[in-house]
């Protein structure tokens, strides 16, 4: 099944209108959102390559003209245009896996007015949930201060598209493994899988349902322990089986708890396992965790070494949707593009306009240390002076007050082309490579910014020249 219906209806309706009324004009949109999930600091761009493949191969099969023929709205004329439809626009985007900020542009698209109206929905949809799971699982991840934290949500994903696509962002964001098969025939993300209780259960004894296991992964044998009782049956049992299988020098031994006390279950566990001789097993903890449980978990020093991390994860649980938009920032006027401006008594509604790139500073050591959103065609010149070291006054864009940036050794411009004529120019990534480029950009930030409770904010600021094309804009009107 094809996705050229996967849109809102009022994009059709304003194509058509756009059809009749102004065929030809041009326009370019932004993609931004105005504030960061979950209340944290920063957020995690994803989902660009799965947008691209879904902008690249967008067409309308017959069929999809037959049902919106029938539903009497579009005519005739526009549904023959629909029918040789390609998209044909130019991207420009942040590299997926880097953290972004409220405000900036991280997709910009340009193309006619009726092809980027068309992809809004499809555009927002794709990164504002991969986005989301991404920058979740990138809190996990940091909370669990280098244990490793497996995904284990397919089960309670949101449909298989979701569930997928959560997978996929979740590894982005730091996880080591997902258990959703699938995923890892498509990405090549690392698989891993215990059993489960009915495993347990299904065997005259815990032991021997231990044993039927090890028997089968000896190499790798990870035991669920709290079926029945965890410290008095489950963690016993354990350590029979493991005792034996230690003679065959497995690769990985290791028990998991799904179920209460984690810090005081794990605590005496960890004793009887060392008692027992057998220091080298693994104790892997699960049970609905997320950023806030894993760091009160690791801040105890409760023995755990690594967390399986499902529904809270891959759901976004305590924030369930990035509030990404896509607005009109210019349009075509006589071959030059101008301005546009969305203003609302709200001032977090009032756009940014017009064509733009984002410049990120980074100090001498690596470290973000402040963004600026600018003019394309200003950027030559702001590139210029930041090569010389010049001093740049710049503006805050929420009180108009000034700084000036000089504690700077390198200056990145973040939105780069990655399809072109509709075309994707970007060559494809292995997604390992992604999740690096994540882990390097969260290192990049300061402590106070990644932190998961009460961050503190990053400085996004605008030129000088932006700036004062909105406030005129907005007296202007």
């Amino acid at each position: 099944m094809g996705i050229s219906l996967l849109t809102d209806l009022y994009e059709l309706t304003m194509m058509q209108g756009y059809f009749f009324a102004c065929r030809e004009d041009e326009a370019v949109f932004d993609m931004f959102f105005r504030r960061h999930p979950f209340n944290g600091g920063y957020t995690i761009f994803a989902g660009l390559r799965p947008l691209l493949e879904a902008l690249s191969s967008l067409r309308f099969a017959q069929e999809d003209i037959d049902y919106l023929s029938s539903l009497n709205i579009f005519h005739k004329e526009f549904l023959n245009y629909l029918s040789a439809f390609s998209f044909s626009g130019d991207v420009h985007a942040v590299e997926e896996g880097l953290p972004v900020f409220p405000y900036e542009p991280i997709v910009r698209v340009r193309g006619g007015l009726m092809e980027a109206q068309l992809i809004e929905s499809l555009v927002l949809n794709i990164v504002n949930f991969q986005s989301l799971i991404a920058t979740k699982a990138s809190r996990v991840v940091g909370a669990s201060e280098g244990r490793p934290v497996l995904e284990f949500g397919l089960r309670r994903a949101q449909g298989i598209d979701g569930a997928l696509a959560a997978s996929r962002a979740s590894f982005i964001g730091g996880a080591s493994a997902t258990s959703n098969t699938l995923a890892g025939k498509i990405w090549g993300i690392p698989l891993s899988g215990t059993m489960a209780h009915s495993w347990v259960m299904n065997f005259p004894s815990e032991r021997e349902a231990f044993e039927q296991y090890a028997s089968v992964y000896r190499d790798r044998c990870v035991l669920l322990v709290d079926t029945y009782d965890t410290l008095r049956s489950g963690v016993p049992n354990a350590i029979r089986v493991f005792s034996t299988l230690k003679r065959h020098n497995p690769s990985l031994m290791a028990i998991r708890i799904d179920s209460g006390d984690l810090d005081a279950i794990a605590r005496a566990a960890r004793r009887m396992l060392d008692e027992a001789g057998l220091a080298e097993v693994k104790i892997y903890a699960s049970s609905d965790l997320d950023e806030w449980m894993i760091q009160t978990l690791v801040s105890s020093g409760a023995p755990i070494d690594a967390f399986g991390v499902g529904t809270r994860m891959v759901t976004g649980w305590d924030d369930p949707a990035l509030t990404g938009v896509y607005k009109v920032a210019a349009k075509k006027i006589e071959k030059m593009f101008h301005p546009r401006i969305k203003i609302s008594d709200q001032s977090e509604k009032t756009t940014i306009p017009g064509v733009k790139n984002i410049i990120r500073f980074y100090h001498k050591d690596g470290a973000m240390t402040a963004d600026l959103i600018c003019l394309e065609e200003e950027r030559a010149e702001i590139e210029s002076l930041i090569r010389n070291g010049m001093p740049l006054t710049v503006y805050s864009d929420s009180d108009r007050g000034t700084v000036t940036l000089t504690d700077y050794s390198e200056a990145r411009a973040l939105l780069v082309p990655v399809m072109a004529h509709g075309g994707i120019i970007k060559e494809p990534e292995p997604l390992q490579a992604i999740r690096e480029r994540c882990a390097r950009g969260i290192s990049s930030l300061s402590s106070s910014v990644r932190r998961i409770s009460n961050p503190d904010i990053y400085p996004v600021y605008v030129s000088e020249r932006l700036s004062h094309m909105k406030e005129e804009l907005i007296h202007n009107r």
